[in-house]
């Protein structure tokens, strides 16, 4: 109230003098007949009109009516009007400047209350995108307090959720906040203002039905945007309730379909050496007369069973580990030549006639990698192709310069993959539809890899046709650039 009353007499003043000055000019420094002068005090009313309210440019009208008479109406220097038609005149110009005083005021305001209606729509606008940016109900509960405060210049705010019986406040100012009467803008379903003191209580409501409430102070909010808030908050909390809900059905989905996969590979890949390890030793126990040849063949079969099982459980301990961050990677700049011809080497064993062809120029730069697991990745990719391809075809390996990357890539010419299991490829546990059964594998191998390369800061991907091959490729950066992990 002080600032409106300061404010009016600073006008008041600011108007005096500029009637003062009109006059000065009209009297001293330019002679004008009535009719200029007239019209100058009226534009001079109109501004002050529009610039200080209806309040100030009244009393201007008053004051520069009797400049008017006193100083330009016959007889000059007195208040007397001896001409009857400038009592008309004199009438006219103070209706005249009154009403134009008041459609002038009339615009001003319409003008401000255009302005505070913009901006609040720009405030509820950032509001919302604040509310958008969080997925997390907990957070999202505990930020809207703070959004309020900053998008709308309140003092404090807090909200209030019947579910947990819980308030959720705005990191400062809390005390300005009486939480008795949040809780009860919920329990009656009322807003209640209390405009002296900058307080607000309002339900939150979704639809018809309140599912919180709001108490705000310190902030100057119209009864619109009270509705407003309360709306975009209320549908915030739904959204990530929504999100949050379908995140947990997804993550129940891809558990399910894991349980499945690691179902499928134990009953499969992890029965069938129990089952050759059990017919061994059932053998053995039961023929006592067994000659050594058929022991030592019983017995080179359940070593072999042995070790497979050993690299199953190596594979899912080594899965884990990648997963969790805690391998340790020495990296060097490693020729990506030398990791090809080490990766073959190792496999040589396992391709037995099949033909290798490697396509990778000595004038490749070097990548920064951990040369026995990049080795390692390498022979899973090589592996895969050799399982899943006829053995009277090539495996083709090559390597070239791919700006800051190298990219390695393993191509078969076996059935190839559809567009579906392309996706799906490198999932934990997951085999192709209609290999699991005919391949001896885990499903293990590629997550793997892929694990590796990622911790390289590299990707993995396949590219597949359909009774044309595959082309497995993965990029590693450079030794010229960073690892990024």
């Amino acid at each position: 109230m002080q600032r409106v009353l300061a404010g009016r007499t600073f006008g008041l003043v600011c108007a005096v003098a500029i009637i003062a000055g009109i006059t000065f000019f009209y009297r001293h420094v330019l002679a004008a007949n009535q009719t200029t002068v007239a019209l100058s005090f009226l534009l001079a009313i109109l501004a002050v009109s529009a610039v200080w309210g209806m309040a100030v440019s009244a009393s201007t009208s008053v004051t520069a009516m009797l400049a008017f008479n006193y100083f330009f109406l016959p007889p000059a220097g007195t208040f007397t009007i001896a001409d009857p038609q400038n009592w008309v005149a004199l009438a006219a110009f103070l209706v005249t400047s009154l009403v134009g005083s008041q459609l002038s005021a009339r615009i001003r305001k319409q003008a401000d209350e255009a302005n505070r209606r913009r901006h609040e729509i720009e405030r509820l606008y950032h509001f919302s995108q604040k509310l958008l940016s969080e997925g997390n109900v907990i957070q999202l509960m505990n930020a809207i307090p703070n959004y309020i405060v900053d998008s709308f210049e309140a003092g404090a705010a807090e909200l209030f959720l019947p579910q947990k019986d819980k308030f959720y406040r705005s990191g400062h100012g809390v005390a300005l906040v009486d939480e008795q009467k949040t809780k009860t803008a919920f329990l009656r379903d009322e807003v209640t203002i209390e405009p002296g003191a900058g307080l607000y209580f309002v339900p939150v409501r979704l639809g018809a039905r309140a599912i919180g409430s709001l108490g705000i102070s310190g902030a100057m909010m119209s009864r619109q945007t009270l509705d407003a808030v309360s709306g975009l908050v209320a549908i915030a909390i739904e959204r990530a309730r929504a999100i949050e809900q379908l995140g947990q059905t997804e993550a129940e989905r891809q558990g399910e379909r894991l349980k499945s996969a690691l179902l499928d590979s134990i009953t499969h890949d992890f029965r069938t050496p129990l089952t050759s390890m059990k017919a061994a030793v059932t053998s053995l126990l039961g023929s006592q007369g067994t000659d050594r040849p058929q022991s030592t063949e019983l017995l080179t079969i359940i070593n072999e069973e042995c070790d497979r099982l050993n690299h199953l459980v190596e594979e899912a301990a080594e899965m884990a580990r990648l997963e969790a961050g805690e391998v340790e990677l020495s990296v060097a700049a490693v020729p990506i030549g030398e990791v090809i011809q080490t990766a073959v080497t190792r496999m040589k064993s396992v391709l037995a006639t099949r033909v290798i062809d490697v396509r990778a120029s000595a004038e490749l730069p070097a990548i920064r990698a951990d040369f026995e697991r990049i080795a390692d990745v390498l022979m899973k990719l090589i592996d895969n192709a050799n399982l899943y391809s006829p053995k009277e075809q090539p495996i083709t390996i090559s390597a070239e310069a791919n700006g800051e990357f190298v990219a390695t890539s393993v191509a078969d010419r076996g059935p190839g993959i559809d567009s579906f299991e392309q996706e799906m490829i490198f999932d934990k546990f997951y085999r192709g539809k209609d290999h699991r059964y005919l391949v001896r594998g885990t499903g293990m191998g590629l997550p793997i890899a892929k694990a590796i390369v990622a911790a390289h800061g590299g990707t993995i991907a396949v590219t597949s046709q359909l009774g044309h091959g595959s082309v497995f490729s993965f990029t590693l950066p450079a030794a010229r650039t960073e690892v990024r992990r």
